[in-house]
Order: C-alpha cells, then sequence, then structure tokens
C-alpha cells in the first residue's frame, strides 16, 4: 500500500503542476481516507467521485446529491479544490465557459486510477453478482413473457433490412457445409486444454444436420471411428460453466465457459460473420468487432460538436434474449439452425444449480458478441424509425453512416434520435447506463476513449500492484507498460518515481515499443551496449517475458485434423505446435541480450 500511495503522489503532483495548482491538501485527505477506510476508497470511493464529476460535467453544474461522503467549500467538493476551480464557479456550481481541459483530465485520472486494478473481490461480493446473474434470466424471460408479436415482426424486418444480405451468404455457406471450426485458446467447460481439445469424446447431437460428427471430429470419413466419441442427447448435454473473474474490487466479471464442442463449431461460423459483414457495404458501416477506431472516432466527434452521444448498457449480454436472435435469422433457416446448434442452453451457477437459459449467450460463447454487436443495432434502428414515424429504408441506414454504430454494447447514435432509441432498447430488456451514457454535454467515452471537447482525457490505469522483487513477474510486466503509458502522457515524476523502483529490480535499458526487452521508453534514443557478433546489430541487456506452454503431444489422425483446420498457406509459426499447445501455465522473465527496437 505504502508503494501505491508514493506513487500516487507523484501523480498528483505531475497535475498539479500542469495546471499550477497545489495538491498538497489533496494528497493529505487521501492519505488520511486511506488510512481510515483501507484500500477500498483507491478502488471504490474515488472511482465512484470520479463517476459523479463525469455526471457534472454532463449536467453542466455540480449538484450535492453528488460527491456523497465528501466535504463541500461553496458549491464545489474540497477534495481536488484546485482542479475544480479550474472548470467550475466555486459559488453558483456552474461549469465555465472556458473550463481547463488539463484540470479535466487530472480529476479523472486521479480519481480513476484504480478502479481495474486486477484483485479478487470478497465472498459477498462474488455471491451477489451470481446472484444477479440468476435475476437478469429472470428478467429476460419476463420481457420475452410480455413482448408482442408487432415488436418481433418490426425487429425482424429492420434486422433483415441492415444484415439480409450479410446473414443469406452465411445461411449459403452453412447450407453448403462452409463453415470451417476452430478451437480457441482459452479454457472449456469440460476442462480439456491445448491439444487435447482435438480428441473430443462428446458431441452434441443437435449439431448433426450442418455439422456432422464425421466431418468435424475427423480429418475425413475415411478415418471415422464410432468408438472414438459418444454423442450426447439434448437432456444430458453439458451445460457452461459459469465462474466469475477480476474485473473491479466492487463487482467482478461474470463469464460463461463453453463445453469444447460448441465452442469449435460457434469459432468456424464467427469467421464467416467477420468474412461476410467486411464484404457487405450497410453490414461493415454500422457493427464491428475487430476495431474500436470507428467508434473512438466517433466519441471524439461527437465531444466536438455534441451531434452523436455514446450509450453504455449494463448486463448487456446476459440480457439479449435468444428468442430475439431466433427472430433476427428466422427468414435464413440455415443459419437459424446452425446457430442455436451450437448455442448451449444450460448453466452451471455455483451455489444455484443447473439453470435453462433464456439469454442466447454470456460472455465465453464465441458467438456472443457479434450476435449482441446485430441486435442491438438493429433496435437502434428501430428508434431512428420512430422517431422518423415511417418505415425506415436502406437509403435512410446509408444516411446514417458515420453517425450510428455498435462494437458490442458501446452504441453511437445521433442526439436527435437519444431518446427514441433508449426508449426502444428499454421496451425490449435491454438496460441503459445512464451513468456511463452521455449526449447532453461536451464528454463522451467509447471503446475504451474518453473525449471532452475533443480532447482526449483517457485515463492511465493501474492494473496491479507495484513489484518490489524480481519474482513479482506479473506485477513487473504491468508496471513497466504502466510507467511507458504515463512517459506518453508527459508524467515526469511519476516516470522517474517508477524508473528508480523497477531499475532497483531489473536491467531496465532504453528502448523502443517494438523490441522484445521490458525497457523505457524516452526521448532520446537507445545506448547499445554490445554488437551481434555475426549480424551485426545493436543490443542490450534486459528482461524478456518466457511464457512456458505445457507439453501436449498430438499425432495421427488427429494431427492431420489440426492440420487441415490451419488458416492460410503460411507454416504455422511454431513447429513444435504438436508437442506443445495451450496458454502459458506460468511466465517467467529473463535475463537476455536482444535488439532494443
Amino acid at each position: 500500500m505504502k508503494s501505491l500511495m508514493l506513487f500516487l503522489q507523484q501523480v498528483l503532483i505531475d497535475l498539479g503542476t500542469w495546471c499550477g495548482t497545489s495538491t498538497h491538501m489533496d494528497y493529505k485527505t487521501i492519505h488520511m481516507r486511506v488510512e481510515g477506510e483501507g484500500f477500498s476508497f483507491l478502488t471504490i470511493t474515488l472511482p465512484s467521485f470520479g463517476k459523479d464529476f463525469q455526471k457534472s460535467l454532463d449536467r453542466g453544474y455540480v449538484d450535492h446529491d453528488l460527491f456523497l461522503g465528501f466535504k463541500f467549500t461553496g458549491s464545489l467538493p474540497r477534495l481536488f479544490g484546485g482542479f475544480f476551480d479550474l472548470i467550475f464557479d466555486r459559488d453558483s456550481g456552474r461549469l465555465l465557459d472556458s473550463p481547463n481541459k488539463d484540470a479535466i483530465f487530472a480529476i479523472r485520472q486521479i480519481s480513476l486510477m484504480f478502479s481495474k486494478i486486477l484483485e479478487d473481490c470478497t465472498d459477498v461480493r462474488v455471491n451477489k453478482a451470481l446472484l444477479g446473474y440468476i435475476e437478469c434470466e429472470a428478467s429476460v424471460r419476463e420481457y420475452d413473457s410480455i413482448r408482442t408479436p408487432e415488436q418481433y415482426s418490426d425487429f425482424r424486418r429492420i434486422s433483415t433490412l441492415a444484415f439480409g444480405d450479410m446473414f443469406s451468404r452465411v445461411d449459403r455457406q452453412v447450407y453448403d457445409g462452409d463453415i470451417t471450426p476452430k478451437h480457441g485458446p482459452g479454457s472449456t467447460a469440460e476442462r480439456i486444454l491445448g491439444n487435447k481439445k482435438y480428441l473430443q469424446s462428446e458431441w452434441v447431437s443437435r449439431l448433426e444436420e450442418y455439422f456432422p460428427a464425421g466431418e468435424y471430429l475427423f480429418p475425413n470419413w475415411r478415418h471415422y471411428d464410432a468408438d472414438l466419441f459418444t454423442y450426447v442427447e439434448p437432456g444430458a448435454e453439458r451445460p457452461v460453466r459459469v465462474i466469475t473473474v477480476p474485473k473491479t474490487l466492487k463487482t467482478p466479471r461474470i463469464i460463461a465457459i463453453e463445453p469444447v464442442a460448441m465452442q469449435y463449431v460457434q469459432q468456424g461460423i464467427l469467421e464467416a460473420f467477420e468474412k461476410a459483414i467486411d464484404e457487405h457495404d450497410i453490414s461493415s458501416n454500422l457493427i464491428s468487432w475487430k476495431s474500436q477506431l470507428p467508434n473512438q472516432q466517433l466519441a471524439y466527434k461527437g465531444s466536438l460538436d455534441g451531434s452523436l452521444a455514446t450509450l453504455d448498457l449494463s448486463e448487456a449480454s446476459d440480457r439479449v434474449s435468444n428468442q430475439l436472435v431466433r427472430e433476427m435469422f428466422k427468414n435464413f433457416p440455415h443459419l437459424a439452425s446452425g446457430v442455436d446448434s451450437c448455442r448451449s442452453r444450460k448453466a452451471d451457477v455455483r451455489g444455484h444449480g443447473v439453470q435453462r437459459l433464456a439469454k442466447f449467450a454470456s460472455m465465453g460463447s464465441a458467438l456472443c458478441f457479434p450476435v449482441e454487436s446485430m441486435v442491438f443495432m438493429t433496435i437502434v434502428l428501430l428508434g431512428v424509425e420512430r422517431e422518423l414515424n415511417r418505415p425506415i429504408t436502406k437509403r435512410d441506414i446509408k444516411s446514417l453512416f458515420g453517425q450510428v454504430r455498435t462494437y458490442g454494447d458501446d452504441i453511437i447514435v445521433p442526439v436527435r434520435f437519444v431518446r427514441s432509441v433508449i426508449n426502444e432498447l428499454e421496451a425490449f430488456g435491454l438496460k441503459v447506463n445512464v451513468d456511463k451514457s452521455y449526449w447532453t454535454g461536451k464528454f463522451r467515452e467509447s471503446c475504451g476513449k474518453d473525449f471532452y471537447d475533443g480532447y482526449d482525457v483517457s485515463v492511465v490505469k493501474v492494473r496491479r500492484r507495484i513489484p518490489t522483487e524480481r519474482r513479482h513477474v506479473s506485477e513487473i510486466v504491468s508496471t513497466v507498460s504502466l510507467r511507458n503509458l504515463l512517459f506518453k502522457r508527459g508524467f515526469d515524476r511519476a516516470v522517474a518515481h517508477l524508473d528508480g523502483i523497477l531499475g532497483k529490480i531489473i536491467p531496465f535499458p532504453v528502448v523502443e515499443e517494438t523490441s522484445p526487452i521490458l525497457g523505457k521508453l524516452a526521448h532520446y534514443g537507445f545506448t547499445p551496449e554490445r554488437t551481434h557478433p555475426t549480424l551485426h546489430y545493436p543490443l542490450v541487456k534486459g528482461m524478456v517475458v518466457k511464457a512456458e506452454i505445457p507439453d501436449d503431444h498430438l499425432d495421427d489422425q488427429f494431427a492431420l485434423l489440426k492440420f487441415f483446420l490451419k488458416r492460410g498457406e503460411s507454416p504455422v509459426f511454431d513447429e513444435r505446435h504438436l508437442e506443445r499447445a495451450g496458454r502459458p501455465r506460468s511466465v517467467r522473465i529473463m535475463t537476455r541480450w536482444a535488439r532494443p527496437y
């Protein structure tokens, strides 16, 4: 804790220097609150302060219903008072005509800096999150029961108008058996990892119509052996395994780990969607899950001219109804059947048993993100149609290019359609996160980028505690990244402070961003310490991350299957891929001579 507080002090001094204000009393207040309330003041209380600050920017004034638990002087909070005076009028609490953008960044940086540190929540918070998962499922069922035939009909019509050409292509691929499956790198419900995923002993019978085991579990039908696997009937299917992973200390992230057979087919359909979207004008201009840049650019534009709003949804994945997804694909029977066959129908939720799912899928399914992007965009266009008060056309949709876009639950819409869009989203059972949705002021956020009046006020966040020993590998790697991000933003004292800490633990040379060495960026170039004896390029001595990939031997027909599933013409990157596979079980750092660029 002491190392984090010393680091925070240097960040405060840097920010105060930028804005010409003292931060001595701010640090003193934070230090006192941390001593009395513990680490949660940095990870929960201060981030709440930061969210209230963003609400104030959006409203255009500071209200006393915000910043609860913090003292006021006049109409503004006492904490960070020097920065607040550069943004709001202390007597009235109103936003100044020309607020200092560096001060806006400063309050966001210091209040939100520790909001995403990767540490486990308490058992109470974990259990609360799992209960929320169950309650969300009940909400999905409730909206399914009250949704009208007219809503379904309009939803299907709009989705077909926007994505019909793309759906038609993937529908044909499913019908032709042109979906190439793929194993992902992560965990599975059966806890099967690496190359062992190619030795599947279960195949869900629902998959057989479009994804027969003879073609998907073996290199070809000549190798088919019914004794090597078992068909699993719907009633005996393995449920997804619902787990929690660190997100914030306030609440964990909930994901559902899919069975290996389901994930195998889902990855193939995902790839088909990706290629089809890229080749269709309307789809590629409305949704994306490959790049966040289009959404970030639109958020920047919205902050400048106020024409675009950024909307965020709570529990987005878990609120997408399977009934809606089935309606979206209803005019494309092969696609609909293919997607439905690889959708898990049950979830094993710790402490709550096995639950039948009304949602389409949770995070963890390969199809969760793309399908929710299409569902949300369809509802957004329904909201536009309601505002126009007439049936929307393809010409209307094309006129919205560069104004409407979804990246998962990060949604961009024109401000003139905001109310209608929000009404439609909520009518379909989705929950708009008003704390992270902006359309009235000059603040916008989308896909990890935050802007105020065209100025980037995105926060550099601390992901792990600061290391004290070389064996703290994850902390070292994270802190090197933090140090270099702060360097790019001009935090001179904070960077020097981290340099002193890291330099005592590891060799820490100056490098360029492309170097494999864990090193520091600098305004001056690197200094070569020696030259490669035969290739004659410069070398520096530093730490290199080495991931230990577990041994996992694969041979015979299943090695051949892996070859046939390889993408592209190039050889596999790892020549030992049949001997080892999977995610690293451990990560080490080792001293090496390597290129500084």
